[in-house]
């Protein structure tokens, strides 16, 4: 039995493109960010089978998933 994969906590931040082309993440945005990686420390160190390396690659898969996102969000600017 094959299962969807999980969708990434960074595909929930919305992002914008500024007016220079940059991708752009609004301080509410960062803040749940940072919220939920706390959030996620906090359940991994609850957990034997976790440790600081477990949660770096956690944060280092939605860090990738944000970055594609972002890099959609990039225009050129004359």
């Amino acid at each position: 039995m094959t299962s969807a994969p999980l969708p990434h906590a960074a595909d929930k931040i919305p992002i914008v493109t500024a007016s220079n082309g940059q991708p752009f993440m609004p301080c509410d945005a960062v803040l749940a960010l940072l919220r939920a990686i706390a959030d996620s420390c906090r359940t991994l160190a609850d957990d034997p089978d976790c440790d600081l390396r477990t949660a770096g690659a956690a944060i280092d898969v939605e860090a990738d998933a944000l970055e594609a996102r972002a890099i959609g969000h990039t225009t050129e600017t004359p």
